[in-house]
C-alpha cells in the first residue's frame, strides 16, 4: 500500500459512516413521507377552515386524512409508527377544539408537546443521558454504550440534544404569542410554514454532529462475539471430558 492509499482508505470510511448516520436519521424520523405526514392533516385543516370557517369540516377532514395515511402505510406493510403518532396528535387537536369550541385550540395539544418535548431535550442533557442518544442509540446498534465507553459520541449527543432543545424552543416563543394574539387562519397558516424547516435544520445539525463524532460501538456484534466464544470453550471442555482432545493439541501431537 502507498502512502496515497491510505487518505482514499480514509475518506471512503468517513463516506461510509456519514451514510450510515444520514440512513439512521431517517429512519429515526420518518424521512420525508414521514414530514409530509406530519404536515398534510394540519394543512388540510387550515385550509378547509381559511376557506369556510367551519370547525366541523375542518377537524373531520383532518382526522379522515390521518386515518387514511395509517390505512395506506398498512396496506403497503410499512411502519406506522408515525403515521400513528399523527392520528393521535390530530385526534387530541379535534377534541381539544370540539370541547372548546375554538378552532384555534385544535392545535394547542401539538403546541404544548412541542414545548415539552424541547424541555425533555434540554433536562434529558442537563442529566447527562441527553434525549437524542436514547432514541438513536438503538438505531445504531450502540444502546447506551455512549455514555460509559463513547465519550465522544456522548458529547456529539449532547450537541445534537441542544440543538433540538432550543429550536423547539425559538418554535414555540413564536406560536405561543400568536395563539394569544392572532386569529385561527394566521396561527394555522404560521405553524404549518414552520412544521418542516427547524425540523430540517434540527436535524441537519444532528447529521453534522454524529457524522464527526466517533464510530458507535456494536454492542449487539460484541454480544454474538461473546456468545460464539463461550459456545466454543463449552464445545471445548465437553471434548475434553470425553477424552477427546481439541483439534489443535491432535495437530501438536501428531507433529
Amino acid at each position: 500500500m502507498t502512502p496515497l492509499d491510505k487518505p482514499t482508505e480514509n475518506t471512503t470510511a468517513d463516506d461510509d459512516a456519514r451514510a450510515v448516520t444520514e440512513a439512521a436519521l431517517f429512519e429515526a424520523f420518518g424521512g420525508v413521507r414521514g414530514m409530509v405526514e406530519t404536515v398534510l392533516p394540519g394543512l388540510l385543516f387550515v385550509t378547509i377552515f381559511t376557506i369556510n370557517k367551519d370547525l366541523h369540516w375542518s377537524a373531520i377532514a383532518a382526522l379522515a386524512v390521518s386515518l387514511l395515511l395509517v390505512v395506506v402505510r398498512l396496506a403497503m406493510r410499512d411502519t406506522v409508527k408515525h403515521a400513528f403518532s399523527g392520528v393521535f396528535g390530530v385526534a387530541f387537536g379535534v377534541v381539544f377544539a370540539m370541547m372548546t369550541g375554538n378552532a384555534k385550540d385544535f392545535y394547542l395539544p401539538g403546541m404544548l408537546y412541542t414545548l415539552g418535548l424541547a424541555l425533555a431535550y434540554i433536562v434529558t442533557t442537563l442529566a447527562g443521558v441527553p434525549l437524542i442518544g436514547l432514541m438513536l442509540g438503538p438505531v445504531f446498534k450502540e444502546n447506551l454504550s455512549w455514555r460509559t465507553r463513547n465519550p465522544g459520541r456522548k458529547k456529539a449527543y449532547a450537541k445534537a440534544s441542544w440543538a433540538w432543545g432550543l429550536i423547539l424552543l425559538a418554535k414555540c416563543a413564536i406560536l405561543f404569542p400568536l395563539y394569544w394574539w392572532a386569529d385561527t387562519t394566521q396561527l394555522g397558516w404560521v405553524l404549518v410554514t414552520l412544521k418542516i424547516p427547524p425540523f430540517l435544520l434540527a436535524v441537519w445539525l444532528t447529521w453534522v454532529f454524529l457524522a464527526k463524532a466517533p464510530a458507535p460501538i456494536d454492542v449487539f456484534a460484541e454480544m454474538e462475539a461473546e456468545e460464539k466464544a463461550e459456545e466454543e470453550r463449552k464445545a471445548a471442555l465437553a471434548q475434553e471430558e470425553h477424552g477427546e482432545a481439541p483439534a489443535a493439541g491432535r495437530h501438536r501431537r501428531q507433529t
